[in-house]
């Protein structure tokens, strides 16, 4: 793999692939190992990995005004040469982990982030990662290393709501400030956070909004971390761990469980459940009506095969925002405060690392709120 050097600037560098990678199946590309450049690093900068995943920061339109229907092509190279002044502010590493949009992101990419990350910034000289990521699924991403990471140092994953070639394209402001962020000594013991369109967030909490406007990264119950006001990050508390937060050590593990969410409406087959069972799912989660409800029918046949089988279900809302309690009684787990694909993450990762059902059910118990 051929790799090549930026002398855009002499004390500063950045190393890239030449080319995105194309392959479906994303394979753990290394960018550079810092410890084995010749050049010199410019000591008074801290130092910042990027790890590229694909999406729209890293796609490309026909047109200048095309704004849907792009393609991802972009190796991290090039968001970096968009935003040259990021190398007055940080010695850049890089690994192309991916390039596919972030609907495409599955378990093998998920977990060489989270190996990478931890290595990274075991690293005395790592002040921070950066994350670049699609839109689509990224607050699952987040989500899931903000659970998978261990480390006070700022992890921040960024995106664009337009792409590379789009007018007023939003990746390189976004990158500029995800790439501060992740030097800033006041990020430290936030969690995973997100960052677009000037917005600082939790990954605990931030969810994607709306599937086209620039401010759609918000969580509007628990409020925002903090904003960018000319390129300088403020924040509105100081470090606190979301309550519920838990941390998974994935070092050693290969695979994830399967678990899959289930969308409830009027007339939901009550079959859905069971077939994603046969299917191989360990868990269920299911994106409920209101306060994580759903028909009748549906829910007699999700208790069938919670009798037969033990399988943990767990019930959340699909408005964007709620709570489901918990009751005394009944075979589902409450969401809480979860919306459905975080749910999946949380559940996802507890069976991978072996708990039982009531394991889980305390797991998800620990973010409801106390008296």
């Amino acid at each position: 793999m051929k790799l090549t050097v930026i002398n855009t600037f002499p004390a500063f560098w950045v190393f890239a692939l030449a080319s995105p990678i194309p392959s479906p199946e994303p394979v753990l590309h290394p960018l550079f190992v810092r410890q084995d450049i010749q050049s010199p690093v410019n000591a008074s900068l801290p130092n910042v990995t990027i790890f590229a995943t694909g999406g729209t920061i890293a796609s490309q339109g026909s047109t200048n005004l095309q704004t849907v229907g792009y393609q991802v092509g972009l190796g991290v190279q090039q968001l970096v040469d968009a935003v040259p002044e990021i190398l007055n502010i940080s010695n850049i590493a890089g690994y192309q982990i991916s390039n596919v949009d972030s609907g495409s992101v599955n378990q093998t990419i998920l977990l060489k982030l989270a190996h990478q990350i931890n290595e990274e910034l075991a690293k005395d000289d790592v002040s921070g990662v950066v994350v670049t990521h699609g839109t689509d699924t990224l607050e699952e991403t987040a989500f899931f290393l903000e659970l998978a990471v261990n480390s006070s140092k700022p992890v921040v994953v960024v995106g664009a709501m337009r792409p590379a070639t789009a007018l007023s394209a939003d990746g390189p402001l976004n990158l500029l400030q995800a790439v501060i962020l992740a030097v800033t000594d006041s990020a430290k013991g936030r969690g995973t956070m997100i960052t677009l369109n000037d917005r600082i967030g939790s990954a605990f909490y931030t969810t994607k909004n709306n599937a086209n406007s620039l401010d759609t990264f918000f969580s509007t119950e628990a409020g925002q971390l903090g904003f960018f006001i000319n390129q300088v990050p403020y924040f509105y508390f100081a470090p606190s761990a979301p309550i519920g937060a838990a941390y998974f050590d994935l070092s050693n593990t290969t695979s994830l469980a399967q678990v899959d969410v289930l969308y409830a409406h009027q007339d939901m087959d009550p079959a859905l459940f069971n077939a994603s069972y046969v299917a191989g799912a360990q868990g269920i989660v299911f994106a409920g009506v209101g306060a994580g409800g759903i028909s009748a029918k549906a829910s007699e046949a999700a208790e069938s095969l919670f009798n037969s089988t033990s399988i943990p279900i767990v019930a959340s809302h699909r408005s964007v925002d709620g709570f489901v309690p918990g009751s005394d009684g009944g075979f589902t787990i409450a969401g809480g405060f979860y919306n459905p694909q975080k749910a999946r993450v949380l559940l996802q990762l507890a069976l991978t690392k072996g708990y039982n059902y009531d394991e889980i059910k305390d797991l998800f118990a620990q973010s409801y709120p106390k008296p």
